[in-house]
Formats: structure tokens, sequence, C-alpha cells
């Protein structure tokens, strides 16, 4: 029993090691999103794997708006017009690049501050820290670099 218990005890900063490494190569986790054109953290939004494999997003926190606290997505289109900010999916159905492991595209992304959605793609920065995370209209895109919270 005790050998048991030191095995496992030995084993455990492995296994952590193991876990945290995987995280850092992959945009699942909780990040700060940064405004591009004022350089502010905006919201926490946390991506998380879908039951399909596709990557998906949710606002959990919003730490500043210009629409005062608690706001809506008051410029939005069906489900979610004047539905509470925090809390709303804006970003979905991101598929795994073939042949990489840190970028995905294909998916689409909701600026609630203005209601739009546009065709996405992220892309994880070496080390896991930073992702790129871009919205386009046809050839018109904005960019944006968030942080691991």
């Amino acid at each position: 029993m005790r050998k048991t218990f030191k095995t496992l005890l030995l084993a455990l900063p492995l296994v952590m090691a193991a876990m945290s490494a995987s995280a850092a190569d992959s945009a699942v986790g909780r990040w700060k999103t940064i405004d591009d054109k004022t350089g502010e953290t905006k919201s926490i939004v946390e991506i998380s794997k879908a039951a399909n494999g596709t990557l998906t997003g949710k606002v959990l926190e919003v730490l500043k708006s210009d629409k005062g606290p608690n706001p809506v997505c008051s410029d939005c289109k069906g489900p979610n017009k004047g539905k509470p900010i925090k809390g709303m999916t804006i970003l979905w159905n991101l598929s795994q690049d073939k042949g990489s492991t840190t970028e995905w595209s294909g998916g689409t992304i909701l600026d609630p501050a203005n209601g739009k959605t546009y065709k996405s793609k992220l892309e994880l920065q070496p080390g896991g820290n930073k992702l790129d995370v871009s919205g386009c209209i046809t050839i018109i895109c904005r960019a944006q670099t968030w942080v691991r919270e």
C-alpha cells in the first residue's frame, strides 16, 4: 500500500506537466479579449471543444463595455437580440486545420458590440499564451490577439 502511494505521489507531477503541456498546445481555455483599437481587456471568453470536435467560445465576464454594466446585444439579430452578452456564445464551428496543431478555421465569430457575424479563424502563437483571432467579411478582416488567463 505504501509503495503504491509513493508511486502515485511521484507520478502526479508528471501527469500535471503533461496536462499543462497539452493545454498550451490548444486554444481550449480561458482568454482575455484585448480590444484591437484601445489595447484594453474587454472580456473573458472560455473556448471549449464541442461534442462534434469543433471549438466554441462563450463570454464568461464582460470587464469593459461602452453599453454600461450588464450589457445586452441590442444590435444582434435572431435569438441573441436583446440577450445579455455575459453567457453568450460568440464563437462557434471552428475546425482544426489539416496538418496543423495551432490553427482553426471555418467558424463564425459574433461581435456583440455591433451584432455582426464574421467568418473566423484562430492561430495559437508559440508558447500557447497568445491567440490570434480574426473575423472577415470577404477580403476585409479584423484581428485581435487574446491572452490566456
